[in-house]
């Protein structure tokens, strides 16, 4: 897949790093998963600037956000449906997961994300 190029706004990139140092519970458990082409031999990067915003996990060459839902994101629905529909306009897909989904269904998450990368992948 060729991969297309999202620029963002630079300075996000300390903040993506703060959030980095900073993950919660459910983005450290996810992303032992995810790092180091271990899904699917995919590229994933944890607190993803692009464009205005960032993403807690960003595959450039699937055009895929994962994005894990907290607290945060239950008092900002309004938000998220901008940021979402701003980030699909330039192509990015979302799969959205529940902090305690990953917590209490890892298994299931990875399986879900193996199953649309399957789907969205042509065979390599």
């Amino acid at each position: 897949m060729k991969r297309q190029i999202i620029y963002y706004n630079p300075k996000l990139k300390e903040s993506a790093r703060k959030l980095r140092k900073n993950g919660t519970l459910s983005e450290v458990l996810l992303w032992q998963h995810l790092k180091g082409k271990q899904m699917r031999g995919f590229d994933f990067h944890r607190q993803k600037p692009i464009d205005q915003f960032i993403v807690d996990f960003y595959c450039s060459e699937l055009m895929l956000a994962i994005e894990i839902d907290g607290v945060t994101h239950d008092f900002n629905l309004p938000n998220d449906i901008e940021r979402r529909e701003r980030l699909e306009s330039f192509g990015v897909q979302f799969l959205r997961f529940t902090d305690n989904d990953v917590k209490q269904n890892l298994e299931g998450v990875l399986l879900a994300i193996e199953s649309w990368i399957d789907e969205h992948t042509p065979s390599r």
